[in-house]
């Protein structure tokens, strides 16, 4: 069986260290945006046929682009360039790929599983909250692996 925590922290990781900026798991990481949110979703299990001893599963995470007034200039706000400039950050960080390659831009090293597939789930895209001059964009991958 695949444990989900380390393949969270991956991710986790793996945001934090492509992007620059901080990520919190399904809480705000106690730093202003702009920041990421990680949410685990879905899972997708898949028994080994009968003379395989590897199990598969898919876990589905969403990642949403918090971004937020600068800090250094009142009265500024979040704005939908910023969250775009998030989400392709993201995108290029959970999906990218070296061209000369064909390797993973940014490896999800878990222990006991290898990654299989990485694909984008579903992009719902900005949604904003006037009130709090922060703007969002949403988008979902799953990530798909296999026991060693």
């Amino acid at each position: 069986m695949i444990a989900r925590l380390p393949v969270t922290m991956a991710m986790s990781a793996l945001l934090t260290s492509a992007s620059g900026l901080p990520v919190g798991r399904g809480q705000q990481p106690g730093k202003p945006p702009p920041y990421y949110l990680l949410y685990s979703l879905d899972t997708q299990l898949s028994g080994p046929p009968f003379a395989d001893l590897h199990d598969d599963v898919t876990f589905v995470y969403q990642v949403t682009c918090v971004s937020g007034p600068d800090p250094a200039r009142p009265n500024s706000a979040g704005s939908a360039d910023q969250g775009e400039w998030m989400a392709d950050k993201a995108r290029e960080a959970i999906l990218g790929r070296d061209p000369a390659t064909g390797l993973w831009l940014y490896p999800i090293t878990v222990p006991g599983a290898k990654v299989t597939a990485r694909r984008l789930d579903v992009e719902a895209g900005a949604t904003s909250d006037p009130g709090d001059a922060i703007m969002s964009y949403v988008l979902r991958t799953a990530i798909s692996l296999t026991s060693t």
